[in-house]
């Protein structure tokens, strides 16, 4: 793939690529002597040309969750797998938990370049071995064993490539940058999801197993070549021998050892917390109220992640704009704790005798508009608090940066999927009302630990 790049003449997107390599160029002083509005244009042909890079990158990452969570689940049931065995494919996302155990090879050994490449050309690998097997036939109480093991491969290239990509992003974007860097990271993920999920599921009854997957390779072994090719990404260091991490033992107390690390994680750990808890519950709720499966398929679906998209790129505008990260995370938390109140005082209402949320009801209009409002305050928060994030990286030694991220990130993915397994055992157990409640509460911790933050990240 090397020699690609070097004998064909350059199209307008290799331009744009070709562009980003000069970034160090123009940090070394080349555009002194040139007129400031001269400067500032190669400064945004530089970062756009970055960012048009990430996006491609991280819409790709975004596939595989999208196929486990959206497109897979609805394809196993149709072969007639029990919701039992349906359910536990999720713990095939088990890799994405235990990043760290080899992000510091990812810091110690080769560039983000090889590790982004290699990972995302074994994705393609398993899923041209997904296309040549058959697909799970009707009757069958669970995935063929081959299945599975290919499908946990899956995931953890999957979450290589997500510690090689974070690092890209985190050694690639200037300080200025990472506002805009991060709106594209979870945009863009967020739309590779939705591609993977509703996209090749409407295009599934024109596909057959093998051409699905067969697709999904192409795209993979496309993107590898992409990263391969890269300019920019040619030019990141490799780790040198005085960069070394230090022995295991030590490398939990350096990575807190980082300014604002112990802040960060905390934080992280816990803003969505009360989110996820009432973000779990309240869609089933309303279904035991009478809205319809196919009304919340529309509102919690396609107009959620919609209005998450359209909250993930007004936080990276505002960013741009030169926004503080911690003043709007402040605000915007404030503003989604009054969202939650609401919907708990709706589902009050809906505890009392005679409630009712019929078509064409202002209460069911309210308690719609609702998931759409929390969708859109939760991809604001999501995407300022990726930036925090970066930031809080980007102080650590270089040698250590990926491990830092894949730290903060593994605790930030922890404090997103226990409350959403855990909300349905407490409100069968406490009730909705009490849950609720809880979650209030809970989205209130973050505020008030925004004081608390230290000035390193302000």
């Amino acid at each position: 793939m090397k020699g690609v790049g070097s004998t064909l003449s350059l199209t307008p997107a290799q331009s744009m690529l070709g562009a980003m390599g000069c970034a160090q160029a123009h940090r070394d002083g080349l555009d002194s002597g040139l007129p400031p509005r001269t400067i500032r244009f190669h400064h945004d042909l530089v970062m756009h040309g970055k960012l048009l890079l990430l996006a491609g990158l991280y819409l790709v990452q975004g596939l595989p969750y999208g196929l486990q969570s959206s497109l897979l689940p609805i394809l196993l049931r149709a072969h007639g797998l029990s919701l039992t065995r349906v359910g536990l494919t999720k713990g095939l996302y088990a890799p994405w938990l235990l990043k760290l155990a080899w992000a510091p090879l990812v810091d110690r050994r080769g560039s983000p370049r090889v590790w982004l490449a290699l990972s995302t050309l074994s994705l393609g690998l398993v899923c041209g071995l997904l296309a040549v097997l058959p697909p799970p036939q009707a009757g069958q109480t669970g995935l063929p064993t081959i299945v599975m093991g290919l499908l946990l491969l899956l995931n953890l290239g999957a979450a290589v490539q997500d510690v090689a990509l974070d690092t890209v992003a985190v050694q690639l974007l200037e300080p200025k940058e990472l506002g805009p860097g991060n709106t594209v990271q979870v945009v863009a993920y967020k739309l590779g999801s939705a591609l993977a999920g509703g996209g090749l599921l409407v295009l599934f009854p024109t596909l057959s197993w093998p051409l699905l997957f067969l697709l999904l390779a192409a795209t993979y072994w496309l993107a590898a070549a992409l990263a391969w090719a890269a300019p920019a990404l040619g030019q990141l260091p490799w780790p040198q021998v005085s960069e070394h991490t230090p022995h295991t033992s030590y490398l939990l107390q350096d990575l807190l050892a980082v300014p604002g690390t112990l802040w960060t994680s905390g934080f992280v750990l816990t803003y969505k917390l009360g989110e996820q808890g009432a973000g779990s519950l309240f869609p089933l709720l309303l279904l035991d109220h009478g809205v319809s499966a196919s009304d919340l398929g529309l509102w919690s679906g396609l107009g959620a992640v919609t209005c998450s998209i359209a909250g993930s790129s007004l936080g990276g505008a505002l960013l741009a704009r030169h926004w503080q990260p911690l003043s709007l995370l402040r605000s915007v938390l404030q503003l989604r704790l009054g969202g939650l109140a609401c919907q708990t005082a709706l589902l009050f209402y809906l505890s009392t005798p005679g409630a009712s949320l019929d078509p064409g009801t202002i209460m069911r209009g309210a308690a719609l508009l609702s998931l759409c409002l929390q969708q859109f305050l939760g991809g604001v928060v999501t995407t300022v608090t990726f930036t925090v994030m970066m930031h809080c990286s980007q102080l650590a030694p270089r040698a250590l940066q990926a491990t830092h991220y894949s730290l903060l990130a593994t605790l930030e993915l922890l404090g997103k999927l226990l409350p959403g397994t855990l909300a349905g055992v407490l409100a069968d157990g406490l009730g909705p009302r009490l849950c609720f409640a809880a979650s209030l509460i809970l989205s209130g911790l973050p505020i008030l630990d925004l004081s608390l933050a230290p000035s390193k990240l302000t």
